[in-house]
């Protein structure tokens, strides 16, 4: 069983109600719990610092504006992480042709058979934009197949098929000497 993270145990419905009639201190204790987790996730996402602190305060914006559609029937931070994950999504259509430079100093290194260490986040900073946002979304938040497609407005084949190619390309660059091993075929 998964250990909840330190934000899951969630906002009070009290602090929502303050925010909601404007409480200054009670959108702060908002921004305050979140912060982190937004940041991190747009960071996956964008692989960019300053797009990562954009994208931060575009959601702080969109939540705090339409708090009120917060209906209370899931945690918070599932409502807030949605708000998160689009915001970042507009961010990388608007800078898909722009090049960006993975930067994580809490990143995990894998050393592979031939001795040469690729670090992961180079590794996801390889692969092309909406294949990254995916292997983010589905392997570390957790998302399905069809919330990513409904997040990026495609079919869940689109989800499905950049999952697998980016799989494919991380252990090409992770294990580049690996033994692929062959189908065998019956000799008649």
């Amino acid at each position: 069983m998964m250990k909840p993270s330190k934000f899951a145990k969630d906002v009070e419905p009290g602090v929502i109600r303050h925010a909601l009639e404007g409480d200054r201190h009670a959108c702060e204790a908002i921004y305050r719990i979140f912060e982190r987790p937004v940041y991190t996730l747009a960071l996956r996402i964008c692989q960019c610092d300053q797009d990562a602190m954009d994208v931060l305060q575009e959601t702080f914006i969109q939540v705090f504006t339409r708090l009120h559609q917060f209906a209370g029937d899931a945690p918070f931070w599932t409502w807030l992480r949605k708000v998160a994950v689009n915001c970042s999504l507009a961010r990388l259509r608007k800078r898909r042709q722009m090049p960006v430079q993975w930067s994580d100093p809490a990143s995990t290194a894998v050393t592979n058979d031939a001795g040469i260490q690729m670090d992961l986040t180079t590794a996801l900073g390889k692969l092309p934009a909406d294949a990254r946002a995916v292997v983010w979304l589905y392997d570390v938040e957790g998302l399905t197949h069809k919330e990513i497609a409904d997040q990026f407005g495609k079919s869940i084949s689109f989800s499905k098929t950049q999952l697998s190619r980016a799989h494919a390309r991380l252990r090409d660059l992770l294990e580049p000497n690996r033994e692929i091993p062959c189908a065998t075929t019956a000799t008649p």
